[in-house]
């Protein structure tokens, strides 16, 4: 069953935007163009200026709290938490997120992903867990996957009553219901929830950790791509947020030496070819002016193949990253299928050991 808004095709060539949003747009996509450069390094000084951090909050912001908690400092692992300003019953459920930009950009404390994840915690009544993975082309694939992993690792295998670290990550132990957790990202962090969700899956955890039960995952206008042009490329060959002369740079910078997008990372029938049972429910989020759009189409339709179920949420009038802005219907029609579909999963979930694992997204999504 489809969500969201009519699929019919759009009639118009770009999206309706407030002038606020266009203006946001259009700075990125010049900083964004100076950013990447000829030679497949990134001048990360430049984007700095675009990218401004935002520091944690211990107290309440707007209803949610933050801290930053390190994994591996070796690697500069960490992730932020938001947790609600009152959260003390054991039951909410976590969203694992992995941010957007291209494998290449952003951070948790950039201000663009602090409001998303704020923005979560408070509508979706839920934990978010926004990781800090290593950027390419500095580290390639698989480093970003890996380093999902291991802070599902970290929550799995973390003691609640352990010494160290913040206060907030003991009441985050103490509030959130591990077995309810949902692995979330946007574009290339679509991306990496995809491999981290496979790779969890199918069993690369000791049994100790495996109290963190992957309930869904959400991908947000995942990047995916081949070697060819599907014609959502060529339709919106100049969109300003995502184009071919972007993403082939970055699958460039990400892939590992020598990989064409055939690659299992970058193919969506490569990467969903071959999962197991275990792989959880999905939701697949998709916007009708994405350059992205048939590959996340086809990505959707390789889970179906795959036998996972799925369900494809459709806004036709939204552009990529549509959803980093609230003020937007279709952003706000989005948080509302994102948290009936975080509460369904999570009642199944709950109810998993009665009744069996018998999942129907569609339904959940409708």
């Amino acid at each position: 069953m489809m969500t969201g808004r009519d699929s019919s095709p759009p009639a118009v060539t770009s999206p309706a935007l407030p002038w606020r949003i266009r203006l946001l747009i259009s700075v990125f996509s010049l900083v964004h163009r100076a950013t990447l450069r000829s030679d497949g390094t990134v001048n990360r000084r430049l984007f700095s200026f675009f990218d401004s951090p935002v520091s944690p909050n211990p107290k309440p912001i707007r209803g949610v709290r933050t801290a930053d908690v390190t994994v591996d400092p070796a690697r500069n692992l960490w992730f932020r938490l938001f947790l609600p300003a009152a959260a003390s019953d054991g039951r909410l459920p976590v969203l694992v997120f992995f941010h957007g930009g291209g494998f290449i950009l952003f951070s948790p404390s950039s201000k663009l992903y602090d409001d998303v994840c704020r923005w979560f915690c408070r509508e979706v009544s839920a934990a978010v867990v926004s990781v800090n993975y290593r950027l390419s082309p500095e580290h390639r694939c698989p480093a970003a996957y890996d380093d999902g992993l291991e802070v599902l690792r970290f929550l799995g295998s973390h003691p609640a009553d352990r010494e160290g670290g913040p206060p907030l990550l003991r009441e985050f132990f103490q509030a959130a219901d591990l077995s309810s957790c949902f692995i979330v990202g946007d574009s290339a962090g679509g991306n990496i929830a995809h491999h981290v969700a496979r790779r969890w899956s199918s069993g690369e955890a000791p049994p100790i950790q495996r109290r963190v039960a992957l309930a869904g995952l959400v991908a947000l206008q995942p990047f995916f791509g081949g070697e060819e042009r599907v014609d959502s490329e060529i339709r919106h060959a100049g969109a300003p947020m995502v184009n071919t002369k972007w993403t082939d740079w970055m699958w460039r910078a990400f892939l590992p030496e020598g990989g064409g997008r055939d690659h299992q990372a970058a193919s969506p029938e490569g990467a969903t070819a071959g999962l197991g049972e275990g792989f959880p429910p999905a939701m697949v989020v998709t916007g009708g002016f994405d350059p992205l759009l048939d590959w996340q189409r086809r990505y959707y339709e390789g889970l179906r193949r795959a036998g996972t179920e799925a369900g494809l949420a459709e806004y036709p009038g939204s552009n990529h990253g549509f959803f980093a802005f609230p003020e937007l219907e279709d952003a706000q029609a989005l948080m509302k299928d994102l948290k009936a579909f975080v509460q369904e999963q999570q009642r199944k979930q709950l109810q998993q050991p009665q009744q069996g694992g018998d999942k129907d997204v569609d339904g959940a999504m409708g």
